[in-house]
């Protein structure tokens, strides 16, 4: 075993793994919205049956869910002087 150095990253966190990761991950995107031709839907609502239906669903939704949230914490958070009174 050898000693490890500070200046070693762990490999996530390393930028070339994040650049690698970042391509593996929409060439994947890009596969499976261009699958959307060799796959024919079955739409159950009109609109599912739409090319990318799910991808631009699930990007729609997900931003959605951030703006709820930060509208929420408006609402919800506490001062930072919580702890201190």
């Amino acid at each position: 075993m050898h000693a490890r150095t500070e200046k070693e990253l762990h490999w996530l966190v390393r930028p070339a793994t994040i650049r690698l990761l970042w391509r593996y991950g929409f060439a994947i995107l890009a596969v499976l919205v261009l699958l959307d031709f060799a796959i024919s839907p079955h739409p159950y609502f009109g609109i599912d049956g739409s090319f990318g239906f799910f991808a631009w669903y699930g990007l729609a939704t997900c931003a959605a869910m951030v703006i709820v949230a930060k509208g929420l914490g408006l609402f919800l958070k506490r001062k930072d002087t919580y702890y201190d009174e």
